[in-house]
């Protein structure tokens, strides 16, 4: 067993790092003040640095070979100068650049948290939670290396490198040839290098999300896994998952340890031909001791840049790797973002029709085929039928989470499929058979549906929905934290802080997906009067698992494979000896027959 990703979203093969630049400069564009200040003290910084190597020369060539006593106060001042500039700069392009670089990952994780927010809903049918929560918070991490001082640490090296090599020409040209064409030789490896580490880089990613999700699901269904003694095998898909991810970083290990392994070679090689030709040229007086000196140490600042495309360049390459995952999120389009929603709807009276709606969640199978019905506003629709009918799907197209394939579902009238969806849905109340909960306080979740409203109002909600009479038993009252998922509260509690959640929202259209069903006959009776309050004068939907709670329905349709095969109010479907006849009598004597003793439903 190991990790699948359910649904990668991909936009095509890993774009070069030519390719690449537009987007690095969209993100850096906005601070360009702030990037070039640090181009600025990065020049400082390493022409400071230069000056400790180049005061070599005249030491040793004049303060010591010539006895030139009076150069060496005004050689250490200089010295000392340079490197305190040198030491102040470093510290500023740490504080300027380094602090810009988290702002911008802060930055960054709001908009890609934003953006999927926005996404369709069959985009997170298709992707795991922990998936999404890697990209979100993962992914952008590397791009620190783009603004902060690892792209100005490697471009100062290159700098660097371009100054002491005009020293190292105009000091020893034919060593410089020589140096200069082995470096060269690995600069071009280094490249191709690179292009194999990418997509390994790339992959690293998309395992570490796999296994963050997977890890989610199975913290997050604790009960289950311990209640099916499950433990130990969940870890061993961990594990296997974790091993992937370690198999994937010994890759990237291995390949940047045979770069230090080749850089280091190289400078051997280099630094014995350096030597070799240098006191060659040292006895036969073409060059002095200091200028020898001097050329090894510059040489030095030559090589730097390409050790630290060793290290900075596979942080780069890292940064990118996550840059095209971020940019595959913010591809994706939002689902306000049709350019058919353009109408805003202003306040509903909450007459629904569905006009001969078909639907897929895929093309190649239909749920639902040409359904039609009408729903009043104030009324109560219930939808019944047996699993996999089609009456969540009818559920999920009302409240605009999928659009038809063919037919139109209208709002007064108005073609759900050109309404801007938050003028919507900020008329629409959801109470679902297990409703989800916020790891907050009673008050908080209360006013999720309604984050503007008053003390008081929230108050009211809580006393019509018979919250209050649990969350004054609580020392914090309101404010007690009620764990993740409402773990601290019982069925029945969470059920009737969902209604007050929703009476808050004061909803024009309400679909509940039988609040009561899965709980006991005492909790039932408290949260039916909290749901009569909650549905009067609101067009209400409910997906209907009890039977004999819709008796006064206005309206009930009977859906089976997807199309609606008898509707009318509970006497009249009985009346017809129809499907929806064969579904209540079978549940009332299902019902009825769990408090018989056995044998007791066949004597009868």
């Amino acid at each position: 067993m190991h990790f699948r990703s359910r649904s990668e979203p991909h936009s095509g093969p890993p774009i070069s790092v030519f390719k690449a630049l537009p987007e690095v400069w969209a993100l850096i564009r906005p601070r360009r003040a702030l990037l070039a200040l640090g181009f600025v003290l990065m020049v400082i910084n390493r022409i400071t640095g230069l000056v400790l190597p180049a005061s070599t020369k005249f030491l040793v060539d004049d303060v010591i070979g010539k006895h030139r006593a009076a150069m060496l106060m005004p050689l250490v001042g200089v010295v000392l100068i340079s490197t305190m500039v040198q030491g102040l700069t470093s510290f500023a392009l740490t504080q300027t650049l380094s602090k810009a670089a988290q702002r911008l990952i802060a930055e960054l994780r709001s908009k890609v948290q934003e953006h999927v927010g926005r996404l369709p809903l069959q985009y997170f049918d298709s992707n795991k939670v922990g998936t999404l929560v890697s990209r979100i918070m993962t992914d952008v991490e590397g791009v620190r290396n783009l603004v902060g001082t690892g792209l100005i640490d490697f471009v100062g090296g290159l700098l660097t490198a371009a100054i002491a090599f005009v020293v190292l020409v105009r000091i020893s040209p034919v060593m410089t040839a020589i140096a200069f064409g082995f470096l060269l030789v690995f600069g071009v490896a280094l490249r191709k290098a690179f292009q194999t580490i990418r997509p390994i880089f790339r992959e690293r990613g998309k395992i570490n999300a796999e296994v963050t999700g997977r890890l989610t699901e199975s913290l997050g269904g604790v009960r289950v896994v311990k209640g099916y003694h499950a433990e130990a095998r969940e870890h061993e898909v961990f594990a296997v998952g974790l091993d992937r991810l370690l198999q994937n970083v010994f890759k990237t290990l291995t390949a940047t340890s045979l770069l230090g392994l080749s850089s280091a070679m190289l400078m051997g090689v280099v630094g014995a031909i350096v030597m070799f030709l240098g006191s060659r040229q040292i006895l036969a007086g073409k060059l002095t001791l200091g200028g020898f000196f001097t050329y090894t140490m510059f040489l030095g600042y030559l090589a730097a840049p390409l050790f630290q495309v060793v290290g900075i360049g596979t942080q780069i390459t890292e940064a990118l790797a996550g840059l095209e995952r971020t940019r595959e999120v913010l591809n994706e389009h939002p689902e306000d973002e049709d350019a058919k929603r353009t109408q805003f709807l202003g306040r509903i009276e909450g007459a629904v029709e569905f006009r001969d709606v078909t639907f897929g969640y895929t093309p190649e199978k239909t749920v639902l085929h040409e359904v039609s019905f009408r729903a009043s506003p104030g009324t109560l629709t219930a939808l019944v039928g047996s699993s996999g009918s089609g009456k969540s799907t009818i559920i999920s197209l009302l409240a605009a989470f999928h659009a038809p394939q063919a037919g139109q579902v209208l709002i007064d009238g108005v073609d759900l499929s050109t309404v801007r969806l938050e003028s919507y849905r900020s008329q629409l109340g959801v109470v679902l058979q297990d409703s989800f909960l916020f790891d907050g306080t009673i008050r908080e979740n209360v006013a999720f549906s309604r984050p503007h409203a008053s003390e008081a109002q929230i108050v009211e909600a809580c006393r019509i929905a018979r919250v209050d009479e649990f969350a004054d038993t609580f020392a914090e009252g309101y404010d007690t934290i009620i764990g993740e998922r409402g773990v601290k509260l019982s069925g029945g509690q969470r059920q009737r802080l969902s209604i007050a959640r929703a009476i808050l929202a004061d909803p024009r259209i309400l679909i509940l997906d039988e609040a009561t069903s899965s709980l006991d006959s005492e909790s039932e009776a408290i949260i039916q009067s909290g749901l009569a309050y909650l549905m009067r004068g609101r067009t209400t939907f409910v997906i209907a698992h009890r039977l004999s709670t819709i008796r006064k329905a206005d309206q009930i349709l009977v859906v089976e494979v997807g199309r609606i095969v008898e509707r009318g109010m509970h006497s009249a479907l009985l009346m017809q000896e129809g499907r929806y006849h064969d579904l209540y009598t079978r549940q009332h004597g299902l019902e009825e027959n769990l408090f018989l003793a056995p044998g007791e439903g066949d004597k009868r």
